[in-house]
């Protein structure tokens, strides 16, 4: 398997707010799931604050950050949404569109000053979000009857296997999730807690917040 089994994002959407010389400088963070999401959060906040000269942003998306953008939005080129792109690339976190908003103080901060204003209120706006780790899982489905389900499912949740929902109809369905390497392991567990009466079938990938543990040995 290639690409990371795990990534960090934040941990809530969130805002904070520096002056710099009567400059406001508004940092709006939000975790996002695509660029158009992450688009849609900039056009949001340039008509709320419909009043402010610039909101300049950076995004980073997907598991492995692969897509990045950077906007200075009428600032001098490099000077906001490039140390933006850069604050948010030294967290370590993906999913997410950082836009900051600023109010012209009426005193000029040169090139310098707005490099140091946009990092350090992107960086004031990503402390106060937090981060979050997402985990790849393999998702699993596995049919049981109504007898055992209640036990089954407890003894999964005790052995570390993530249920992600269950379905309650002519028979029990838990969508399970595990780590990739672990899947071997919950057809060994599910052999052992239904006696050999049932298995469960691959049913694809998805990623899920939180961290997914070892099964074990």
């Amino acid at each position: 398997m290639t690409g990371p089994t795990s990534y960090l994002t934040p941990g809530r959407d969130t805002e904070a707010e520096i002056e710099v010389k009567r400059s406001r400088f508004l940092c709006t963070i939000a975790r996002v799931e695509d660029e158009a999401a992450a688009r849609a959060v900039v056009d949001g906040l340039r008509k709320q604050h419909h009043d402010a000269r610039h909101h300049c942003s950076a995004f980073v998306l997907g598991p492995d950050g692969a897509v990045e953008r950077s906007s200075d939005d009428g600032e001098p080129s490099g000077t906001a949404g490039a140390p933006m792109l850069e604050v948010v690339r030294g967290a370590g976190v993906s999913d997410v569109v950082a836009v900051v908003t600023r109010w012209f103080g009426g005193t000029l901060l040169g090139a310098g000053g707005l490099v140091r204003a946009y990092g350090d209120a992107v960086r004031a706006g990503l402390d106060a979000a937090g981060t979050q780790r997402r985990s790849l899982v393999q998702e699993l489905l596995l049919e049981v009857d109504h007898a055992v389900a209640g036990r089954v499912e407890s003894e999964l949740r005790t052995r570390g296997v993530a249920v992600l929902d269950s379905d309650y109809a002519g028979a029990v369905t838990l969508r399970l999730g595990v780590a990739p390497a672990d899947v071997r392991r919950l057809h060994a567990l599910v052999a052992e807690l239904t006696s050999g009466a049932a298995a469960a079938t691959v049913a694809g990938e998805r990623w899920v917040d939180g961290r997914v543990d070892s099964l074990g040995a």
